[in-house]
């Protein structure tokens, strides 16, 4: 069983004992100390469609209305679609119940401000530090908050994408896509329709029942779709998409049923962009570097931030990105939000496709070709994260064709290749990425720092 702290907010496995799981009494902890926290007097509440959703929003609501705010409770939402009903409704804040690409047994409080954005590192940190100290304060009588439900915020999701400049709402229309997604048996299934309905497009779903009984790893890898994959093999569709249960993250499939590659998500949302309007981009460390020939392609700078969406968002404010996000499918649009977007993404790809005239797999074949590998290693209780950190770091000081950057575990770039190795905000693992020309590269760079690990276990 496992509670994970984190940038990305409180996520952890349903049931088992308190303070080491995601329970009742834990989630009421943490709701307190986001509520006297934040302040003022309402928040916006939304959840994927994982089984324990209504039992985490109900002790969710039930706290929030105990310390005195009115909740709008917006029911099945995106995480982008809570993030946006903020700033739409003006609350002072917003909780998102999901825990995104995790299995099913897990699920999470995300904790937003009230610019609908997720909470600072400082913010969080301080969050943590009230529950812990738990010195709390709930409302009298006489001041209890209200619930009131609002089913519109995914129509006005909806909206605000057709709204966009660079969304070419006609051109996809003429274009008279088909198109084929799998929405993991969670809100993905309750929304895309509706967005596919708005834009002209022909559609299948896969996965479509909002049960949060979800039909395979919920996390958008190639080993995890093969279902989709084999769909959009036989023949009949114009691309594949894929969410992941909250719908922040993307994924295409060309219209042979291969991999578009979930990295390059981002890039082909970011060439189309920057196409139109030029200017910065920011990724993660653990992001490809086709996203950064493409910016340097239209004149842009690009810039590195650290895994978490908070800090992409904070670095693309610092150098005015148009464009950014991470390269496991996140998009951030600022003319939208702060935030990641499927629907933003989905929108602006389809425009692009629209504009260009060419199939999925041709506009692939216009990106830098690389290959990451995507490995992961499973912590234990012994093992020593800072201590392996810093035994890599002192493998690689005195290579002078590397260059070391520790802000985020330690990523080694070499002028062809670059490998990163991290502790997961979300989940009790190393992740190990690496990028080269080949997979085989790629993967053996990765396999050398896992090595690495396993020697010091």
């Amino acid at each position: 069983m496992t509670l994970i702290k984190s940038i990305s907010g409180i996520r952890g496995t349903i049931g088992g004992h308190t303070g080491d799981t995601l329970n009742p009494l834990d989630i009421v902890k943490f709701t307190t100390a986001y509520a006297q926290f934040i302040g003022g007097k309402k928040i916006v509440v939304g959840r994927d469609g994982r089984i324990s959703g209504a039992m985490v929003r109900d002790v969710v609501c039930g706290t929030l209305t105990g310390m005195g705010y009115d909740v709008i409770d917006i029911g099945y939402a995106t995480t982008p679609t809570t993030e946006l009903a903020v700033r739409m409704a003006g609350a002072d804040g917003g909780i998102i119940i999901t825990a995104s690409h995790n299995p099913r047994q897990w699920n999470a409080l995300k904790l937003l401000n009230r610019e609908g954005e997720f909470l600072t590192a400082a913010d969080g940190a301080e969050v943590l530090r009230m529950a812990e100290e738990e010195k709390f304060n709930y409302a009298e009588v006489d001041h209890l908050g209200k619930v009131t439900i609002d089913d519109t915020f995914n129509r006005r999701h909806i909206d605000a994408v057709l709204a966009l400049n660079l969304v070419d709402v006609e051109g996809i229309r003429q274009r008279k896509f088909r198109v084929c997604a799998d929405t993991i048996n969670s809100v993905g299934g309750i929304i895309l329709p509706e967005l596919f309905q708005a834009l002209g497009v022909d559609y299948e779903i896969l996965n479509g029942d909002c049960t949060g009984d979800f039909a395979h790893n919920p996390e958008p890898l190639e080993k995890n779709l093969q279902g989709i994959m084999d769909k959009m093999k036989q023949g009949g569709f114009d691309l594949g998409i894929v969410v992941d249960p909250d719908v922040d993250r993307l994924a295409f499939i060309c219209e042979d049923g291969k991999m578009f590659g979930e990295e390059y998500t981002l890039v082909s949302v970011a060439d189309y962009v920057l196409t139109h309007t030029p200017g910065n981009t920011v990724s993660n460390l653990s992001s490809t570097r086709a996203l950064r020939d493409v910016t340097q392609k239209h004149g842009g700078q690009y810039t590195t931030a650290a895994v978490g969406e908070v800090n992409v968002t904070t670095k693309m404010k610092e150098v005015g990105a148009v464009i950014g996000g991470e390269g496991n499918g996140g998009v951030i649009y600022p003319e939208s939000h702060y935030g990641r977007d499927a629907l933003v993404g989905i929108a602006l790809f389809l425009s692009s496709l629209a504009q260009k005239g060419c199939t999925v797999s041709e506009l692939r074949k216009t990106f830098p070709d690389y290959q990451i590998a995507k490995n992961r290693i499973d912590l234990t209780p012994e093992t020593d994260v800072d201590a392996i950190l810093v035994k890599v770091k002192e493998m690689f000081a005195k290579d002078n064709s590397a260059v070391v950057n520790d802000i985020d575990g330690v990523k080694i770039d070499f002028p062809d290749r670059w490998v990163h190795l991290r502790k997961s905000n979300t989940e009790p693992i190393i992740r190990v990425y690496s990028e080269a020309q080949t997979m085989a590269q790629a993967d053996d760079l990765g396999k050398q720092l896992m090595q690495v690990v396993y020697d010091m276990q």
